[in-house]
């Protein structure tokens, strides 16, 4: 009995350890290398450098909210804003007074920040995304806020619309999803036309 039961243990051993090699080794070895070579920026996390040094992501926002930046979408992570390990909305409702509270404030602080702007405000800059990490605004939001930046930065607004216009991302392929422009890499344009 011992040496049957040996007998069927034996082959879902070698079987078990196979397949580890298999999927947990080899497989992921290959996809890596396979990355590496033909998506590598995507493959190490879309990371945006300046003079070396990593700045940020092109895929997570972060948080501005100096006059002379443009601001992107809230975040909605815990324990602090734009937290990557901690990815999720905020599953407030639209009833949901602490929902309304948020997007108060953050009508009023836009607001503040450009009293004499008196279009309407763009419903991306005051509410979060499903995941509390996006990096993106809609162009709406962009323009938006163009006033505000080319006024504290002492730029023309033809310059920073330009800027815009640079860094907008049309849809993928053409279909899908809407035209937006990066928050992280607008504001590093920003700053190397400022220097």
């Amino acid at each position: 009995m011992a040496t049957d039961m040996l007998k069927q243990l034996r082959p879902a051993v070698v079987a078990l350890l196979v397949l580890t090699v298999i999927t947990g080794l080899i497989y992921p070895a290959v996809v890596t290398a396979i990355a590496q070579v033909v998506f590598p920026s995507q493959a190490n996390g879309s990371l945006i450098t300046v003079g070396g040094k990593g700045v940020g992501s092109a895929l997570i926002g972060q948080p501005f909210d100096g006059p002379s930046y443009f601001w992107g979408r809230l975040s909605a992570t815990s324990p602090y804003p734009y937290n990557a390990a901690n990815s999720s909305g905020s599953n407030l409702g639209p009833t949901n007074p602490a929902l309304i509270d948020e997007v108060k404030a953050r009508v009023d602080a836009l607001k503040a920040a450009d009293p004499g702007n008196t279009q309407p405000i763009p419903v991306d800059l005051v509410t979060s995304s499903g995941s509390g990490l996006d990096p993106d605004i809609s162009i709406a939001a962009a323009l938006y806020q163009m006033s505000r930046v080319a006024k504290a930065r002492g730029m023309d607004e033809a310059q920073v619309h330009a800027l815009v216009t640079q860094y907008t991302t049309g849809r993928l392929l053409g279909i899908l999803g809407e035209p937006r422009v990066n928050v992280l890499e607008l504001n590093l344009a920003l700053d190397r036309l400022s220097k």
